[in-house]
């Protein structure tokens, strides 16, 4: 089976890479992030990945466009709805891209982290699957997430504070 895995950053990555490896499931990397603000944050996890990359000898493409001016065209007015409107942008271009590739499946990084809205995910990477008729491999990777901060730390990789959205961050700073 090969899989395309959407990099949502590397911490996120490092234990669903080396799980599915495991398995025997060849997985080729895609890093797509139009949501992370400012351009300083989106450039230290686009490196860190890079990082990860080299070090690893993975198997990553990167669609590198900071776009920021796009994804809060989609969101400004549905604010309560941006977390949707973000896994949808993100999980189409994936399953877009996988189908090009003729890749048997596609899945996220995002699966990996207590902090995103798991079932929410789910549900997008599925619907996406079927819009572009490829399947949206789905695993709860989250039980390694303590193995990836490990990994994360031992490597020197940098480690992101909040989701990476302006309003995310926003609401970092107001609940101190």
């Amino acid at each position: 089976m090969k899989l395309l895995m959407h990099i949502c950053c590397a911490n996120c990555i490092l234990y669903p890479f080396k799980h599915l490896l495991s398995k025997g499931i060849d997985v080729k990397g895609l890093w797509f992030n139009p949501n992370i603000h400012p351009y300083i944050e989106y450039q230290n996890r686009l490196d860190a990945v890079k990082k990860l990359h080299n070090l690893w000898g993975l198997d990553i493409e990167y669609i590198d466009h900071y776009g920021l001016r796009e994804f809060l065209r989609s969101v400004v007015t549905v604010e309560e709805r941006r977390c949707i409107v973000c896994y949808e942008i993100r999980l189409e271009e994936v399953a877009k891209t996988a189908k090009k590739m003729g890749l048997d499946g596609f899945t996220t990084s995002l699966l990996a982290s207590p902090y995103q809205k798991f079932d929410m995910i789910i549900n997008i990477g599925q619907e996406m699957g079927k819009r572009h008729s490829i399947p949206f491999y789905l695993e709860d990777f989250r039980t390694g997430y303590k193995t990836g901060v490990r990994l994360s730390r031992e490597l020197g990789l940098y480690r992101q504070r909040y989701c990476g959205c302006i309003y995310s961050e926003m609401e970092r700073y107001l609940k101190k």
